[in-house]
């Protein structure tokens, strides 16, 4: 009985991942469609902390945009000597394209990023904000693509989806698989469904006034999941958190196994705190360790064929998101093992109740809220 339960489950999580793998070639003739917006000035909000292999890339790309107006990037550091600044300084400016650093120790919660934020957002000239991590970098079509989906009627803020890339070695690679084989999937599956409430802090553009309604960054200074709140706050206002078309690229930077999974585990547990049903039904997600439980149980040819359906349901994804990035993400070798490991940290989350951020340790409180210990 237990094989033919597992061999179900198996078979139902495939079936999903090959959803999530026409979800996700969908999304791609949306890439397909022309940038359209009107140029205005903009400021890019930057929140830095440390050095991280790539970052003037990463910011270059912000500059190097196909806009015609005023692009300023203002980068926020928390300590005179953060080595992020050099990254800032070595930036390629010019009239229209200008690097501002701001240093502020200042505190405001326990999510130093979120002080981080406000403490550089006075900086900010521009009506048009578009705030995002220092691991992502954007293609030259990034700003017109974003800013026409929030020119769109009823639009409050924009986010944009994003895959993987591995900056740091083996262990980074296995952390962009997951961004991009699993997590990007999974959002354009939610997309596709109508059901996706995706704010991400991969981009969060919104205007001035937006942000004013919802109270500024200040409201989000103790809460885990900025990015989410944010979304959330903006629907409450009776606004809607447009995807844009446009696909952007997560530096993996992880050195070891246990960063990997301080980094994995504590997205997870926030993702369960958020959607707790939800991360529980993700689980289907998962069909491979279903799979092989089933052929550890009772070799043979039916279940051989579950983890070749499993492996090939994965592959099929992976097809799919390396046309869309223009890259290989990571070898397919490694879709097996990233299969485990993630399986591994989706159950481990739900007993998760302390997570590591940038060397802080924080205890998670009810509603999203975090506790620096």
């Amino acid at each position: 009985m237990i094989v033919y339960l597992l061999g179900g489950l198996a078979t139902i999580g495939a079936g999903l991942v090959l959803a999530m793998a026409a979800a996700s070639a969908r999304f791609g003739r949306r890439l397909a469609t022309p940038a359209r917006a009107t140029p205005e000035p903009v400021s890019l909000l930057k929140p830095l902390h440390g050095a991280e292999p790539r970052l003037r890339a990463n910011l270059q790309s912000f500059l190097d945009q196909d806009w015609d107006a005023p692009i300023t990037l203002i980068a926020g550091i928390q300590r005179a000597d953060d080595p992020t600044q050099q990254a800032v300084a070595a930036l390629a400016t010019g009239p229209a394209r200008r690097a501002v650093l701001v240093s502020d120790a200042r505190r405001h919660g326990a999510n130093a990023k979120v002080s981080n934020l406000i403490n550089l957002a006075p900086a900010a000239e521009a009506e048009l904000l578009v705030l995002s991590d220092s691991d992502i970098a954007a293609p030259p079509d990034y700003l017109a693509r974003v800013a026409g989906a929030l020119a769109a009627p009823g639009v409050g803020a924009v986010t944009c989806a994003y895959a993987g890339r591995g900056d740091g070695g083996f262990w980074s690679l296995l952390g962009a698989a997951m961004l991009s084989y699993h997590f990007l999937p999974s959002v354009l599956f939610a997309e596709a469904l109508g059901t996706g409430d995706a704010c991400m802090g991969s981009t969060i553009a919104l205007r001035r006034h937006t942000l004013a309604a919802i109270g500024g960054f200040e409201t989000f200074a103790d809460i885990l999941a900025d990015d989410h709140a944010i979304g959330a706050a903006v629907r409450a206002q009776g606004l809607k958190v447009a995807l844009a078309p446009v696909l952007v690229t997560h530096g993996s930077v992880e050195p070891s196994l246990a960063a990997l999974l301080r980094h994995e585990l504590r997205w997870a547990a926030t993702v369960r705190d958020l959607n707790p049903g939800g991360m529980l039904g993700m689980t289907l997600l998962h069909p491979l360790p279903f799979a092989l439980a089933a052929f550890a149980l009772a070799p043979g040819l039916a279940t051989g064929a579950l983890v070749a359906l499993a492996i090939g349901a994965r592959l099929a994804v992976a097809a799919v998101v390396d046309r869309l990035a223009g890259r290989k993400t990571a070898p397919w070798l490694l879709l097996p093992l990233r299969d485990l490991l993630t399986f591994g940290v989706h159950i481990a989350c739900f007993f998760v109740r302390r997570v590591e951020w940038r060397g802080a340790r924080l205890a998670m409180r009810d509603q999203g809220r975090i506790e620096a210990r």
